[in-house]
């Protein structure tokens, strides 16, 4: 894992705000020890539950004709989850930061490159192949070793990555829920942020997917053609017929998709583009909240087919200047509602919780 830049306790330390009477999760996070030699091995023996990385690049959007920015989210996620509170809500030591894919080489070798001019166009593809042999080995890796990764981006097109190696780990095709304003099941014109799950599923590592909330006003007459022509794996609903005509209601819907995947290993991929006013590639003014999205990854969260959770396309330099933190702190929320909903013994936890009140209440009358 030569492209793979380790986080260790000097850069926790470094980014948490330690605070007398108070522990956050950064003082209680797990790192792989710098001599250790084998990443599989310390994965298959850590107590950690959860692996958390990041692919600070944007190759993958500007190959899309997006705006450039994404690779930002990682630095401002890694210091919002860092400064979260430790308590019996979530347990900071059930994560294990590994670190971030060195793609320094890739985003140097895009900078001048212009997505109008046809040969750059082949360049930005070819990068876009590399980061995703990248992403798809280190996935792999972390679920062979039973662990379930947490994957902050970059682009969109990092799902083909995500897909490929939890695929690959698992010796079958997997199942994706994506929340989104666009399919990115576009045509496969080589690869950008557009086409991540079209790859994957004419590639056969993508077995059923659904798309949750796509914006009518940009998905294209094509990508609905397609997708009618797989309908038996391949299905979506709009946020219009949800949110707009109320055809459809936001609750209903979570069980409709959750019951077209939840019988297989699957991927939740959130892309922040779908939420109104937040910094992205791909900014939207109207869309699901903030709360949905938490209800959305915990929904799903619950299932322990649930391999993998993807945050992307937030792009913090695109933000306000005084805010531009809030996308980390976003980003901290949908990993521990992931956390928290996911962890088999936290719901163990509450009940005695619950259950040690309703004792107390009876002995005090």
């Amino acid at each position: 894992m030569e492209k793979l830049i380790r986080f260790t306790n000097i850069d926790l330390a470094k980014i948490t705000n330690h605070r007398s009477g108070e522990v956050k999760f950064g003082e209680k996070m797990i790192t792989i020890p710098k001599d250790t030699t084998s990443i599989s091995s310390f994965l298959e023996t850590t107590s950690a539950r959860y692996v958390l990385f990041g692919i600070p690049e944007d190759i993958g959007v500007r190959a899309n004709f997006g705006r450039p920015g994404a690779y930002s989210a990682w630095e401002c996620a890694i210091r919002s989850v860092a400064n979260i509170q430790f308590n019996k809500f979530c347990k900071g030591n059930e994560l294990l930061v590994l670190g971030q894919l060195d793609v320094a080489e890739e985003m140097a070798e895009s900078e001048g490159l212009n997505y109008h001019n046809i040969s750059d166009r082949k360049k930005f593809n070819d990068l876009v192949i590399k980061i995703d042999k990248e992403v798809a080995h280190l996935v792999s890796v972390i679920v062979k070793a039973n662990k379930i990764p947490i994957i902050i981006g970059g682009g969109h097109n990092n799902s083909y990555g995500n897909i490929k190696g939890t695929a690959l780990a698992k010796g079958k095709p997997v199942n994706a829920i994506n929340f989104d304003a666009h399919s990115d099941f576009r045509i496969l014109e080589g690869r950008h942020s557009g086409n991540g799950f079209s790859y994957a599923f004419e590639e056969g590592f993508l077995h059923k997917y659904f798309i949750f909330g796509l914006h009518e006003n940009y998905t294209s007459k094509k990508v609905l053609s397609k997708i009618k022509k797989v309908h038996a794996r391949v299905r979506y609903n709009t946020y219009d017929e949800i949110g707009i005509r109320k055809f459809k209601q936001f609750e209903t819907e979570l069980e409709v998709a959750h019951n077209f995947i939840k019988e297989e290993p699957y991927g939740i991929e959130i892309d922040l583009d779908a939420l109104p006013n937040i910094a992205s590639s791909a900014m939207t003014i109207s869309g699901f909240s903030v709360e949905q999205v938490r209800q959305f990854v915990h929904y799903f969260g619950k299932n322990q087919n649930a391999s993998y959770l993807h945050i992307c396309e937030g792009a913090p330099e695109l933000g306000e200047e005084k805010n531009n933190h809030l996308i980390g702190k976003l980003i901290g929320y949908l990993i521990t509602d992931f956390m928290k909903a996911n962890d088999p013994t936290q719901g163990i936890i509450r009940a005695m919780d619950v259950n040690f009140t309703e004792v107390k209440s009876t002995s005090i009358k």
